[in-house]
């Protein structure tokens, strides 16, 4: 919490608690779909090329591949940025367009949750592919 001083005429200053707001919105959400989108951009073609070129012959080639360093890193950053990307997207659409806030905030709950349990099957199939 910041506190903010609270003027009153006549009266001594006072200290009023303004929570800070860390969400976010405006510019920095746009800013932060664009980026997000750029990296599945090149990402995507990167994947379809490699499988292209040099597809896996095996559920074992494929683990191989998937286990490494530089590839499992460049997934998960992937896939943070299609969460994140499909949260700011989603969310936009549902704040702009759902009006009640009962059911504004259950869809975006079940977005929430929806999310999580894609975040959880991938962190699953990445260690799995990294044992």
């Amino acid at each position: 919490m910041v506190c903010k001083p609270l003027r009153r005429v006549g009266c001594a200053p006072r200290c009023q608690r303004v929570a800070v707001n860390r969400v976010i919105t405006g510019l920095h959400a746009w800013l932060l779909q664009r980026i997000t989108a750029v990296y599945m951009l090149f990402f995507i073609p990167y994947l379809l090329i490699h499988f292209l070129l040099d597809p896996p012959h095996s559920y074992l080639a494929w683990r191989a591949w998937m286990g490494s360093a530089s590839v499992s890193i460049a997934t998960i950053v992937f896939s943070a940025s299609l969460l994140l990307h499909a949260w700011i997207g989603i969310r936009d659409v549902v704040m702009d367009y759902v009006k009640p806030l009962a059911l504004r905030l259950s869809a975006l709950i079940v977005v929430a949750f929806g999310l999580a349990a894609v975040v959880a099957w991938t962190v699953r199939i990445l260690l799995l592919a990294s044992m």
